[in-house]
């Protein structure tokens, strides 16, 4: 429980533009593993732009991310558990994609409630583990596990979630990279997402990628609304993506505030 499954040979036509939609759709319990889930990951299926429950237009402004944010924090889950932000472009800054020190990975201190902020990296291989991972035994804010009979398979509710993967930081019982998270968040969800970059830096030892991952927290609530992930590779253009997950579990109904959960349509806890 709580243990991330990586897919090895994950594979795309292309890094760029990475999206994964209508997750929400086959997001069970017990479907990790499940061929549907592994197709949805690696299958480029549908672009959608949508925030805040607003069809996205071409503009050329692009927002900043506590704009981003703030919209996210409020947005209406309807079924699509991945959307894209900003047309599916990162937001960083040249600053903020600068190379001059070199890799480096940051995790934002714990708020008020104790709850995880934002995890910055430029990643690279040279960052990645080498190490086989140690079980979880951090507790995050939120934490009422509970386990589900969903169509027919059981399985627990929600998983320590790290923000920035183990595989690309070997980061793990890290108090700032974990958050309460469901199984879809986690796997197919983030997974989707963090494969293609890990992925990407084996291939090419010598360059870089740009990572950011926020939690999203609507108000006081102690377990996040999703999570909004940005990527940029620096040498070349083939990671580029800015996507929100939902953190949501089909046919479970979660009180954000505390974390106890029920049967029930997730999207009425919107």
């Amino acid at each position: 429980m709580g243990k991330r499954r990586r897919r090895r040979g994950t594979s795309f036509s292309v890094y760029g533009a990475i999206i994964i939609v209508l997750i929400g759709l086959v997001g069970s319990l017990g479907e990790q593993g499940n061929p549907t889930a592994k197709k949805l990951t690696n299958e480029v299926t549908q672009v959608v732009d949508r925030v805040s429950g607003k069809s996205d237009q071409a503009s050329t402004k692009t927002p900043t991310q506590s704009v981003a944010t703030k919209a996210l924090a409020n947005d209406k889950y309807q079924g699509t558990q991945i959307v894209a932000v900003n047309h599916n472009r990162p937001t960083f800054t040249a600053k903020e994609l600068s190379l001059k020190k070199g890799a480096w990975q940051k995790y934002g201190d714990l708020d008020s409630l104790n709850r995880v902020t934002t995890a910055n990296a430029m990643l690279s291989k040279s960052i990645m583990p080498t190490a086989k991972r140690q079980a979880l035994n951090v507790t995050p804010t939120g934490w009422h596990n509970k386990s589900y009979t969903v169509n027919g398979k059981r399985g627990y509710l929600y998983n320590r979630c790290h923000l920035i993967g183990y595989q690309l930081t070997g980061q793990n019982n890290n108090w700032k990279n974990l958050m309460t998270g469901t199984r879809s968040l986690n796997d197919p969800g983030m997974t989707a997402y963090e494969n293609p970059v890990a992925n990407y830096l084996k291939a090419h030892p010598k360059y870089h990628v740009r990572y950011q991952v926020q939690p999203v927290f609507r108000g006081n609530e102690l377990v996040a609304r999703g999570v909004h992930m940005q990527a940029k590779s620096i040498e070349t253009k083939d990671i580029t993506y800015n996507v929100y997950i939902y953190n949501i579990q089909a046919g479970i109904k979660i009180n954000y505030s505390t974390g106890y959960s029920q049967t029930g349509d997730p999207a009425a806890a919107f």
